[in-house]
């Protein structure tokens, strides 16, 4: 009779406890991206919808899952049992599969993204000129994105605040003073440049780095399944 293989036992456990590790990050990420602040308000401003949520709300169903899967396989490998064997190869080989499509379509429509991005920011450019309720917590969100990018205002610059300036003055302030970067409005210098440029190109990133890790993330589960069948097969014949 065949024995398994010790190394390939632990070592399949060591892969799937780095795999569960891997869906608790993912989780735990989704999850404060889906509360943060910022990016919430800036994506769901002047719209009731959840729709920009589904995204987040995959990534924490896809954590959730993968911490199943390696839970799993750790146990299916200590214990060599073929059931948790093979529901880890099956729910893993749904994942990847689901993963490569999801990675495809996110490709195939970034740009569509970007563009319903740039149409969402110049639509609610007018909330920063308002002083209701509506639209206060994407004018804090730009305050904070203004802060944090050295940029000034959406589409036009400072004149985007109207009236509101004064009071977000100090987010849009340029300590340098230089004539490259900076301008003159309302007797302060401030950031030439607008906030939707910088907002685009960090989505941009953002959205090149999921895909890079999503595709990654394919390669290792490809070992994580000739690893489990492999032990599977041993198991049986042992």
């Amino acid at each position: 009779m065949a024995r398994v293989s010790g190394c390939l036992k632990y070592s399949m456990f060591i892969f799937n406890f780095l795999f569960w590790i891997c869906g608790c990050v993912i989780l735990g990420v989704a999850i404060w991206l889906r509360v943060s602040k910022s990016g919430k308000e800036v994506l769901t401003s002047g719209n009731s919808g959840g729709s920009p949520f589904v995204a987040m709300n995959i990534l924490i169903a896809v954590g959730a899952i993968i911490m199943v899967m390696g839970f799993l396989g750790c146990c299916g490998a200590v214990k060599e049992s073929r059931c948790m064997l093979l529901l880890f190869f099956i729910g893993l080989l749904l994942i990847l599969l689901l993963q490569i499509v999801a990675g495809i379509l996110g490709a195939a429509f970034k740009s569509e993204t970007i563009r319903a991005l740039n149409e969402t920011l110049t639509r609610d450019v007018t909330f920063l000129s308002e002083t209701g309720e509506e639209g206060k917590e994407f004018r804090e969100a730009v305050r904070d994105f203004q802060e944090e990018l050295q940029c000034c205002g959406l589409v036009n610059g400072a004149s985007d605040w109207g009236n509101n300036f004064e009071q977000v003055s100090k987010s849009c302030e340029c300590p340098e003073r230089s004539s490259a970067i900076c301008e003159m409005y309302q007797g302060k210098y401030v950031y030439k440049k607008t906030c939707i440029s910088l907002i685009k190109d960090v989505v941009e990133k953002n959205f090149i780095i999921i895909i890079g890790i999503a595709f990654g993330l394919a390669a290792i589960e490809v070992i994580g399944l000739v690893f489990s069948m492999v032990l599977y097969c041993q198991i049986g014949n042992k």
